[in-house]
């Protein structure tokens, strides 16, 4: 596996050895040892999700509050997403920021995505089948959504003058100023 941090240092994209011959292929997908000895810190994955949409979604940018926060570890095992992390830690160098990389079942990329920040993807494909460990539970009362669309944040996601499909919940997506207001 190579780790490489992303320019939001803490986000990290985790490039797996892919062995193939004429029979398919083999890849570790995860390696507790190896990814906590590059992160210098443990995490304690609980829990493993998994969601299918179809092209043009957008799901997110979701966060919990602490303490219910969460890390994620995503990856794509069928299509193409544009995956996106923003830092919301209020006081960062980096808030507001964001890292976007695009995750399919061909380059078998993970992106690690530290706790503090909100996460979403857009699917690029006709169909995309995300998965993705997080190290805390689910909890509704704490669960937040950050807007897809906030200028503040400058996140071209490359739909021109289409709209994405989102839910209803994420259509009413905290703006980056309410989120520090929140925190206050």
């Amino acid at each position: 596996m190579k780790f490489i941090r992303q320019k939001i240092s803490d986000v990290v994209l985790i490039e797996p050895l892919i062995h193939s011959d004429d029979r398919g292929y083999f890849l570790e997908s995860y390696n507790k040892l190896a990814f906590e000895q590059f992160l210098g810190q443990e995490i304690n994955f609980v829990k493993d999700s998994e969601s299918k949409s179809s092209r043009g979604v957008l799901r997110g940018l979701h966060y919990q509050i602490p303490p219910f926060s969460q890390a994620k570890l995503v990856r794509v095992i069928a299509g193409t997403v544009l995956d996106v992390a923003v830092d919301i830690r209020v006081g960062s160098k980096s808030y507001g920021q964001h890292v976007k990389v695009v995750l399919s079942a061909k380059n078998k990329n993970q992106l690690f995505i530290p706790r503090g920040f909100a996460h979403g993807y857009l699917v690029l494909s006709d169909e995309a089948t995300f998965v993705y460990k997080v190290d805390n539970e689910y909890e509704p009362t704490a669960e937040r959504t950050l807007a897809w669309n906030d200028e503040s944040l400058r996140i071209e996601w490359g739909l021109g003058e289409a709209l994405p499909l989102i839910s209803d919940k994420d259509s009413k997506g905290f703006s980056l100023q309410q989120i520090i207001d929140e925190s206050k």
